[in-house]
């Protein structure tokens, strides 16, 4: 792989764009099939905000900050999951081991979470197929765009991600109530 066409900037773009999108994904994924709607805000998740909060609602157009910041953690060791075989595999796995089993803080699904939160095991396991799924589509994603560069990759991220963010703006404002829904 030609390094010197793979920039800072692009890298940024791309973790960001991929992020969003895996994430918006895994989210729908969660809130349909998972129902999260039974489960946040109430009862063992009553910490959690409801569905329907506004701060929900922002939340899918807020990763691209979260990608960002993402980016700038990773870049230095990019050339380890861009440039290897199975570059994808490593990526996949040190995100799943960092971010879902060994977070800094009791975090429900996390190592910590089991041993410290008082909640039956069914809601440390909630979780786990959306975080599978977004781990998958942003590393396979991600991978795949620097394997495969295309312009068009970057059109149809660009389309994407401002779709994500208008329809977080458009969720924040039906929540408050600006939006009739």
């Amino acid at each position: 792989m030609n390094r010197e066409k793979n920039t800072f900037a692009r890298f940024v773009w791309r973790i960001t764009a991929t992020h969003t999108i895996a994430y918006f994904v895994a989210g729908i994924f969660a809130l349909l099939v998972l129902d999260y709607d039974a489960f946040f805000g109430v009862g063992a998740l009553s910490f959690m905000r409801p569905t329907d909060s506004s701060w929900v609602a922002a939340g899918p157009g807020l990763q691209v900050v979260r990608g960002v910041l993402l980016s700038f953690f990773l870049f230095p060791f990019s050339n380890i999951f861009l440039d290897t075989e199975y570059g994808w595999g490593k990526f996949w796995l040190l995100l799943f081991g960092l971010s879902y089993l060994l977070t800094l803080s009791a975090a429900p699904g996390s190592f910590e979470g089991v041993i410290y939160i008082n909640i039956p095991l069914k809601y440390h396991l909630l979780g786990l197929p959306e975080t599978i799924i977004y781990l998958t589509l942003f590393t396979v994603l991600m991978w795949g765009w620097y394997r495969t560069p295309k312009k068009i990759f970057n059109a149809i991220s660009i389309i994407v991600v401002a779709l994500i963010v208008l329809m977080s703006c458009m969720g924040v404002l039906a929540s408050v109530g600006i939006i009739k829904t």
